[in-house]
């Protein structure tokens, strides 16, 4: 279940903890400050749930505007689909209302650049090279080279080397 937590922006109101947009629209329509008044912005705060949430949330720039979007995309897409618009809104720049399967993003479950160099070599990206001539290959010039169009993160605890078409 994941929790997040309305701050009242008006200093005389305390805040309360949701786990549903149901949850926030009552609680935040039933929320009086001292004196009696509505209270009506919130800073929204991601407290407990899913670590892949917490980056989508902060990816999503999560906050009263988009919060019923939060927990839909919360609830339809599969870790994937979380992972690709983190990647690409977070990382890249892209739009907050794109959709994760209409990108163009390579994404490789990699520690390093040097490992998805390994990888392409092994995998004959760069051609046929023989058994005995790839031990004197530099898989730290390859990896800088890569470098030009892939990049690195972490989310959720594991790392990955991704480029965005």
């Amino acid at each position: 279940m994941t929790t997040l937590f309305a701050q009242p922006y008006d200093i005389s109101a305390c805040g309360f903890y949701f786990e549903s947009i149901e949850q926030f629209n009552a609680k935040a329509l039933a929320l009086k400050n001292d004196n009696g008044d509505p209270v009506e912005e919130f800073e929204i705060q991601y407290i407990d749930g899913e670590h892949i949430d917490c980056s989508l949330a902060s990816a999503l720039g999560v906050n009263q505007a988009n919060l019923s979007r939060f927990f839909e995309i919360i609830d339809q897409w599969d870790d994937d689909q979380k992972t690709r618009y983190i990647i690409a809104v977070g990382e890249s720049g892209y739009a907050t209302d794109c959709d994760p399967d209409d990108l163009d993003i390579d994404i490789y479950e990699l520690d390093s650049l040097k490992e998805l160099a390994e990888q392409f070599v092994e995998e004959g990206l760069f051609g046929e090279i023989p058994e005995q001539l790839r031990f004197y290959l530099d898989m730290d010039l390859i990896a800088r080279d890569l470098g030009m169009d892939y990049s690195e993160t972490e989310i959720a605890g594991t790392r990955y080397v991704y480029r965005c078409g």
